[in-house]
């Protein structure tokens, strides 16, 4: 069954990537109807965090970042599909760096980098920075598709950014035989994701909200002793993103433990309240919360 989803869809995901973008984007716009207004994908579970994250809003202003919020998410949809063909040329014009000296800067210091990023504008396209590397290597950390074909296909699609995935249940093997054998790595962690309970050892503030937060990427930087580097993305136009890294620049070890992951939330959150529609919505961000924000409309 999965050789067969995949010889049926495959074939039709590479015929939609060599559209050109203003023909993808017309589809986009169809499929905007079909996913927010027919199907309504995760329409309560957005609207839901939407009230949780900004219970400041008003009804109407929250719909309007909602609909804006299907409009990018289908956006991004179409741009993925278009990742199977697209020169990364044209991504790397697409996806533009501000401040590429930050990655040298980080290769300089002789370490290992923990770079923390999160579901926000194109999160896919920001691997591009790979192609900033010259004495690292870029790794994605990633959960297994069940699909083993699909599985391979995001390999395949991600290494044409220079970026190879690791596993979340491989990482800290693969990060020791990489320190053994004198590799250095850019380690690419999507740390706002939700833990689950079970594996949760630290919660944190967002959005008013203490709520479980991955810190593995933290904890990583300490016990390997890597550097850590941050990043502020934003759209600029359909299709159009711009990111600038932002490096930390202190001892990792110094700080105690789960600031730095703290600090990550922090400037997320500083991030979301900007512009609120490129934020990956349809996940439940808030499903394990110990308390609501003060104050819910």
């Amino acid at each position: 069954m999965q050789f067969l989803a995949y010889i049926i869809l495959y074939p039709l995901l590479y015929l939609v990537s060599l559209l050109p973008f203003r023909v993808l984007y017309f589809l986009s716009d169809g499929l905007y109807i079909l996913i927010y207004r027919i199907i309504a994908y995760r329409k309560s579970t957005v609207r839901k965090n939407l009230l949780l994250a900004l219970p400041e809003l008003n009804f109407a202003e929250r719909l309007k970042i909602e609909k804006k919020f299907y409009r990018h998410f289908c956006d991004t949809l179409v741009e993925m599909i278009k990742t199977i063909t697209v020169p990364v040329t044209e991504i790397q014009k697409r996806f533009v760096i501000e401040n590429p000296e930050a990655i040298k800067e980080m290769e300089a210091r002789g370490k290992g980098v923990a770079f923390l990023c999160a579901h926000y504008c194109s999160y896919e396209w920001m691997l591009v920075m790979n192609r900033q590397l010259t004495t690292h290597k870029g790794f994605g950390i990633y959960k297994t598709i069940r699909n083993k074909y699909f599985d391979r296909l995001v390999k395949k699609l991600r290494g044409r950014f220079d970026a190879q995935l690791i596993d979340t249940r491989r990482i800290i093997p693969a990060m020791r035989d990489h320190r053994r054998k004198g590799i250095l790595g850019f380690y690419g962690f999507l740390s706002d994701q939700s833990p689950k309970l079970t594996s949760t050892i630290y919660w944190g503030k967002f959005f008013d909200m203490e709520v479980p937060v991955h810190v593995g990427a933290e904890i990583l930087a300490k016990k390997l002793d890597l550097n850590i580097l941050f990043v502020k993305s934003s759209k600029t136009g359909r299709g159009r993103y711009k990111a600038r890294f932002i490096p930390f620049d202190g001892n990792p070890k110094d700080l105690p433990n789960y600031e730095i992951s703290d600090m990550f939330m922090r400037m997320l959150e500083d991030d979301i309240r900007e512009a609120p529609e490129y934020y990956l919505w349809t996940h439940k961000r808030f499903k394990h919360r110990k308390n609501d924000p003060p104050a819910i409309n």
